[in-house]
């Protein structure tokens, strides 16, 4: 694995500890913390989908979690040029279990609950439906346990249901729509017309608002909306009224195996024939399962894609770690697992300890102290916990441009974080106490 240790360690060395952050008012007790903290271990409980329709994101997350841990756990050059001393965390070998939560908020619940009770979890991590993630924020400030959210779109998450012990490293709706409209405005023309296709729960509507918003400002119209349920099977009635809506763009909300069933579909209406196809967040795996004929010249948003290597240091021994580890190039589901378990290792460090209302108050900390990531410099901003981070867009590769058979998708812009924030108050944001 080859990469430039110098510029890594000078980049790493911003993610180690300045001086104490608020630890004076942090309580000796509280969730799991002490007693969730042993002498040479502490437990991480980890909730993603391995079945249902968010599986094959919640099977790349999972992998994403276990390479970050087993980096972590062995100590050496990567989680050095992170910012880590040594083997573990302050000491401490990561211990985990994995629970399958089916996509279902309920059942994300129960095992996180589990995982608290139990285990003495110091930390809870993961999820693919935005649903799942808000219920688990839920769980987290009740119970006085950091949770650190998987993949999650909605504007709710870190809008009218965040939560202080909740943070969330994915861009919102609201971002990854101001990043991508102009950019698709641009490559299409202005004045065009709208379709959508919308999964009915929090993540579809909230995408659904963001996108018609800035897509409208750039010249766009709405002719037609098409609401569907999570899980549906038969898309035929929502994708004959758009084939028959006169857009010019079908924007498909649809996500992880939902995303795959609608656009197959799709492509069978003679939808995809007649219209361009955006896809505001591209699925961990739609590229693979759809293929190049039907993703190119798709537009799309995503936390993270692999060629990302060529740009940032540590995305580059990410992706040739995973890749080495796993037999494919890690999609964005991996990224999200494995950044976040960095950073939270990196935050306990900074503090010297596992407190979470210590962690929290570092990581609200942390625009003055942005950590060095994946994806370059990065914070959590301390009124809503939403990380303010770079977004891609990509747009789908032609068969014959793919330069191997993951190669599926061009950068086509990486937009700054600072300029699609939404203001902390906008989507009714109010954090409750740490204690």
């Amino acid at each position: 694995m080859l990469f430039d240790r110098r510029k890594l360690l000078l980049g790493g060395a911003a993610g180690l500890m300045l001086p104490g952050l608020a630890r004076a008012q942090a309580p000796a007790t509280i969730g799991t913390f002490p007693e969730g903290v042993g002498a040479e271990s502490v437990f991480l409980g980890l909730t993603m989908p391995l079945t249902g329709v968010f599986s094959g994101d919640g099977s790349d997350l999972k992998l994403g979690y276990e390479l970050a841990i087993a980096q972590i756990n062995a100590g050496g050059e990567i989680p050095a040029v992170w910012g880590l001393k040594g083997k573990g965390v302050l000491g401490r070998q990561i211990r985990y279990k994995v629970a399958d939560t089916e996509g279902k908020p309920n059942v994300a619940v129960q095992a996180a609950t589990q995982f608290i009770q139990r285990d003495k979890a110091i930390q809870f991590s993961g999820s693919v439906s935005s649903s799942e993630a808000i219920a688990l924020e839920e769980l987290a400030s009740r119970d006085k346990v950091l949770y650190m959210v998987g993949i999650a779109g909605s504007n709710d998450v870190t809008g009218k249901n965040c939560q202080r012990y909740g943070f969330r490293s994915q861009q919102n709706a609201y971002m990854a729509a101001k990043a991508l409209a102009p950019v698709v405005a641009k490559a299409l023309g202005p004045k065009r017309k709208m379709a959508f296709l919308v999964p009915d729960y929090t993540y579809g509507q909230t995408v659904y608002e963001s996108f018609a918003k800035f897509a409208k400002e750039a010249g766009w119209t709405q002719v037609l909306k098409e609401t569907v349920p999570l899980g549906t099977a038969d898309y035929s009635s929502a994708l004959l009224n758009i084939a028959n809506s006169g857009a010019d763009v079908f924007v498909n909300i649809c996500f992880g195996a939902d995303a795959v069933a609608s656009t197959k579909q799709a492509e069978q209406f003679g939808v995809l024939s007649s219209m361009k196809l955006v896809v505001p967040n591209l699925s961990s795996f739609q590229d693979k399962e759809l293929g190049a004929e039907l993703m190119q010249g798709v537009y799309g948003s995503c936390d993270f894609w692999w060629t990302l290597e060529d740009r940032y240091p540590l995305a580059k021994t990410f992706v040739a770690s995973f890749l080495e580890k796993n037999k494919y190039h890690p999609r964005w589901g991996a990224h999200i697992a494995y950044m976040q378990t960095y950073l939270w290792a990196l935050t306990a460090e900074r503090v010297g300890g596992f407190n979470p209302v210590d962690m929290i108050k570092a990581m609200e900390a942390s625009k003055s102290q942005p950590y060095n990531s994946t994806i370059g410099k990065v914070y959590y901003r301390a009124e809503d916990h939403q990380m303010v981070r770079p977004i891609p867009i990509l747009k789908g590769k032609t068969p014959g441009a793919m330069k191997g058979p993951e190669d599926f998708y061009e950068i086509v812009d990486v937009v700054e974080g600072e300029s699609v924030m939404n203001a902390p108050d906008l989507f009714g944001c109010k954090l409750g106490p740490y204690t």
